[in-house]
């Protein structure tokens, strides 16, 4: 199939892209668009940040006055939230570091997606004026339907794809710029419906937030309906049904992300969207309001916690703990020490683990600091 013999050949041969974008057919800037049309890309990087940064880098370079783009592309695991997303809300973060599971934040809204190599990624570039959400789901559920035409997939009110009227197949996002716009979605083919369910739960307790929160749904991958399908089979339908609705050649475009010749800028761009500034820090402020047991020994005792976040660095701190557990003025110390510092484990610890060397010599207060500080860092 088209898209499968072109990835096949630029794997077995390296130089092939390089050629390919220089072809006269096939110039990425400005996509052999001057006289209007379209074209039809595809990454080869299954890299999350990088194939964010290639939507950014579109929608703020191309002028697409009387032209259509659609990217292709897929990453490897990742957990992608909405521009105004709170991650701690979202996601399981312990879960994803345990598992190498990126977090990336777009610039487009919408709730929080999980992405793997069983899920296509399809970004509809146009006009503001042309932006059509709706149609670009139409295409999709028409290639499926001509695909597999006993498959039961179709748009709904809010914009997203149901399988037989109750599974979720595909979200959908959108970013409107001054004069253009994408739209975004994903599809479930073959993703790790295990691995998706456990990471877009999060064990955040007593979290408060003014954060667009995700509308959790029943998911489905296509392949469960239909286990003859792969991701080739769908691309190749959905590219088919592109050209006939904008009159193109099925010629596709392959991309390199990190090729600064083609997409100057672009290393930036992709640096900048795995800052903990933008992942983290571009979070709505939001509090944290919670208690736990802590035992040492045949010794127990409530602690209860309250943080205020503000663009990913705690605002305000207070720890309160029964005094003949722990001695109040360590439990203040390390609340006064926590404000201003991310709210991050891995900072935690690292604060902590200085400021243990400041605590008295005794051994039950240090196992007791410890175990306070170990919780508290869970919370983040």
């Amino acid at each position: 199939m088209l898209i499968r013999r072109a990835f096949d050949i630029c794997v077995k041969k390296q130089h092939v892209f390089k050629s390919v974008v220089s072809s006269p057919h096939s110039t990425l800037s400005p996509f052999n668009l001057e006289g209007g049309g379209g074209a039809i890309l595809k990454s080869l990087s299954t890299n999350v940040y990088e194939n964010l940064a290639v939507e950014d880098w579109i929608h703020d370079n191309i002028d697409l006055q009387g032209k259509n783009i659609l990217f292709l592309w897929r990453n490897s695991s990742a957990v992608v939230i909405g521009r105004h997303q709170n991650p701690w809300q979202e996601c399981n973060l312990k879960l994803m570091r345990e598992h190498g599971i990126q977090l990336a934040r777009r610039r487009s809204g919408g709730g929080t997606v999980y992405h793997d190599m069983g899920n296509i990624n399809m970004t509809f570039f146009t006009t503001k004026k042309k932006y059509d959400r709706m149609k670009n789901l139409n295409m999709i559920t028409k290639s499926l339907n001509k695909l597999r035409p006993q498959m039961d997939v179709r748009p709904t009110e809010r914009l997203d794809l149901l399988l037989n009227g109750h599974f979720k197949v595909s979200g959908t996002a959108a970013k409107l710029g001054r004069t253009n716009a994408y739209h975004h979605c994903t599809l479930l083919c073959n993703s790790d419906r295990t691995l998706l369910s456990s990471v877009l739960k999060s064990p955040c307790q007593g979290l408060k937030s003014n954060a667009t929160p995700s509308v959790p749904s029943p998911v489905k991958n296509l392949l469960e309906e239909d286990p003859t399908l792969d991701c080739g089979i769908i691309m190749d339908s959905i590219v088919t049904e592109y050209t006939k609705q904008y009159g193109l050649d099925h010629h596709i475009i392959l991309i390199e992300p990190k090729d600064e010749a083609t997409l100057p800028g672009i290393s930036k761009m992709t640096q900048d969207l795995q800052t903990w500034e933008w992942v983290f820090g571009k979070t709505p402020k939001f509090s944290v309001s919670t208690s736990f047991k802590l035992g040492y020994r045949l010794s127990s005792a409530m602690v209860t916690l309250s943080i205020d976040v503000k663009n990913g660095i705690i605002d305000s701190c207070n720890i309160k703990l029964p005094q003949h557990w722990l001695p109040s003025e360590m439990c203040e110390h390390l609340a006064s020490h926590l404000i201003g510092s991310k709210f991050c484990p891995s900072e935690t610890t690292r604060l902590t683990s200085a400021l243990l060397r400041t605590c008295p010599q005794n051994e039950e207060l240090h196992h007791k600091w410890n175990i306070l500080c170990e919780n508290v860092a869970s919370v983040m």
